[in-house]
């Protein structure tokens, strides 16, 4: 995920110095690793069950290192579409999720998903600091060499530090198809899958318009980028705490989840309308990263509560391609929007994103969150 997140600062800026650039073309390198995530998500999960989960694990990392080696060499954006496709390839977050569970006992499971969180936030956080100071020295090309390194030093710990896997079943416990149908359709947990891909195509899109901005309008140099991204994600949790907080202490849990989700819209509104100020900019950007930070929490925690325990691993294959779809529709249709209506069409089009989302989730009343409050 570090890999993966990477990218996220740079890539627009680099992909503008490419000769066969193009919004459009843009759009599907920020996305691309999304639609192949999406679409082998849950097969890997399902061949991990078959085949074990050490194995499809490997084979993922193996991808993703692939993915990372084309990068290093490619000098265009259609050859950073390939080696985001095959990157993306390697979807092995299932199977991963499989292993852990596979690996502990069940009074300190939830703990440990916990910590798989925790980690992923931080590399989210840590990328945006790093990314830009790899970038000034040693360009995108150099960043998918360390990414590269991350997959490789990934599959030395997988095989020297993990234990080993209880044998396997030979997928007796993969779903049926049909069986998957069902859960994808379910009135309790559609809100979630749409909600998960709108949070995900509006962060993929905001990050093929912010460097632009930093970079075009408010004239600050890429390689200063992480000061910004650092500055505001610390003031952004002065936002996302309260919010948590109001969801644990009572059980208006649907009102402060729909006012987060407006949050998002103004804030991408705002962004919309005004982007060549400074100030202006690094509000909105922080209001949207204090509910994006809530949010992003909350959605997996309320599809634990919709979802039995029978059926929280499909249901969590099912939310993690929905997310990943959002990844890949944020890239290529905010490349749309910015070939046809420029940065101020990539934040209105999500703050429209955000508004249906906030409209389905009303739809939906209280559906996912009827189990619970937490």
């Amino acid at each position: 995920m570090l890999g993966l997140f990477l990218l996220l600062p740079v890539l627009a800026l680099y992909a503008r110095t490419l000769p066969d650039y193009s919004p459009e073309m843009l759009g599907l390198a920020m996305g691309a690793y999304g639609l192949t995530q999406a679409l082998l998500q849950i097969q890997f999960g399902r061949w991990s069950d078959r085949y074990g989960r050490k194995r499809v694990i490997t084979a993922g990392l193996l991808l993703f290192a692939a993915g990372s080696l084309i990068g290093v060499f490619v000098h265009s954006v259609a050859g950073l579409v390939v080696a985001r496709c095959v990157q993306g390839a390697g979807a092995v977050s299932a199977a991963v999720t499989a292993l852990l569970a596979d690996l502990t006992r069940a009074e300190v499971r939830t703990r440990a998903m916990a910590f798989v969180g925790i980690s992923i936030g931080m590399s989210f956080v840590l990328a945006l600091v790093l990314a830009p100071v790899l970038d000034a020295a040693i360009g995108v090309p150099g960043i998918f060499l360390v990414m590269m390194t991350l997959a490789l030093a990934g599959l030395a710990m997988l095989h020297l530090a993990v234990p080993v896997e209880p044998a396997t079943t030979g997928g007796a416990e993969s779903r049926e198809l049909s069986a998957l149908a069902e859960m994808l359709v379910r009135p309790s947990l559609r809100p979630l899958y749409a909600g998960v891909f709108a949070l995900h195509f509006i962060m993929t899109a905001t990050f093929l318009a912010v460097p632009q901005v930093l970079v075009g309008d408010l004239a600050i140099a890429a390689a200063g980028h992480w000061k910004v991204y650092l500055g505001v994600f610390v003031v952004s949790l002065a936002g996302t705490i309260p919010l948590i907080l109001v969801t644990e202490r009572g059980s208006r849990s649907l009102p402060v989840f729909v006012f987060a989700v407006l949050l998002v819209s103004v804030a991408q509104g705002l962004l919309g309308f005004d982007h060549a100020e400074l100030w202006p900019v690094l509000a909105a950007f922080t209001l949207f990263f204090a509910a994006f930070n809530y949010l992003e929490a909350r959605l997996p925690a309320l599809l634990t509560l919709a979802a039995p325990g029978a059926d929280r691993g499909a249901a969590l294959g099912i939310f993690a391609t929905a997310q990943f779809l959002g990844a890949f529709g944020g890239g290529a249709i905010g490349g749309l929007l910015l070939g046809q209506f420029g940065l101020s069409g990539v934040f209105l089009g999500s703050a429209g994103v955000a508004a249906a989302w906030a409209a389905i989730a009303l739809a939906g009343r209280d559906r996912p969150f009827q189990r619970g409050s937490a």
